[in-house]
Formats: C-alpha cells, sequence, structure tokens
C-alpha cells in the first residue's frame, strides 16, 4: 500500500456526492455497477478521495487543438 493511501480521506456517498458535483443517487449506481472502487466498513459505504480523483482523471476529454 502506498502512502498516499494510507492517509487517503475515506468520504460517505453524500461527500463523494458533493465532491463530484452530482447527486447521491448518481454515486449509488456507480457503486451498484461496480464502476467505482468502494470500502465496505460494517453496512457503511465509503469512497477514497483518490478513487473519485481518478474516476474524473479517466473521464478527462482532451483537447485537438
Amino acid at each position: 500500500m502506498a502512502l498516499h493511501e494510507q492517509h487517503d480521506q475515506l468520504l460517505t456517498v453524500a461527500q463523494a456526492a458533493d465532491y463530484l458535483g452530482t447527486g447521491e443517487r448518481f454515486i449509488r449506481r456507480l457503486i451498484a455497477q461496480r464502476r467505482i472502487t468502494y470500502v465496505k466498513l460494517g453496512k457503511y459505504v465509503r469512497l477514497q478521495r483518490s478513487t473519485l480523483d481518478e474516476y474524473i482523471a479517466a473521464g478527462r476529454v482532451g483537447s485537438d487543438g
């Protein structure tokens, strides 16, 4: 495990939705479709901030200019 992963902030679904500027439903759909990795803590679901950053980077479209 890399050093940054040890201190990576765990976000709730609501916090992840705020971070991405989306609704909670969108985050829950990503989880249900296994399009994003998550952490289960008992019955609670948490998402690492770095995972959300990777999701953003994967969807980034470059310019052709």
